[in-house]
């Protein structure tokens, strides 16, 4: 089994306090950020960043979704850590300062792949297809705390 990792990020014309704390709300603006590939969430303990227990079924593909329970931590400033119960996936968000009124906010999701030709194919496609869900989450982000 390879390790599979996916990375997408993007520049947020906000301050980098701003667009961590939008992100840390689980129990509010986080789930205003996901697009339709996200379903059944479900805060079930805490709700703001450390803490947090939260879940939805993301739905990578037409035929592939992932119920994911996720437990959050902040090992470090400007860091959210998401690690599925479910899975070996985990996704680390990271919010920096980009200059004056601006952050970079880089996404990485990390997760044991399959063996053999199928873990070929999860290893060369699926990054791609998270990236282009991430996109999406970082650009309802921006519209977000960029009003």
């Amino acid at each position: 089994m390879a390790q599979v990792e996916a990375t997408t990020e993007r520049i947020v014309a906000a301050d980098a306090e701003t667009v961590f704390d939008a992100l840390a709300d689980y129990s509010g603006t986080r789930e205003k950020l996901l697009p339709e590939h996200f379903s059944e969430y479900e805060v079930r303990e805490g709700g703001d960043g450390e803490g947090t227990l939260v879940h939805w079924k993301l739905q990578a593909t037409s035929k592939r979704v992932r119920d994911c329970l996720l437990e959050v931590t902040e090992p470090g400033d400007g860091e959210l850590v998401e690690k599925d119960r479910n899975s070996s996936m985990v996704t680390t968000w990271r919010v920096t300062p980009a200059g004056e009124g601006r952050s970079r906010v880089v996404v990485t999701t990390t997760w044991k792949g399959a063996g053999g030709i199928g873990g070929f194919f999860e290893k060369t496609f699926a990054p791609k297809g998270l990236g282009r869900i991430y996109d999406a989450v970082l650009a309802k982000l921006a519209a977000e705390v960029e009003k």
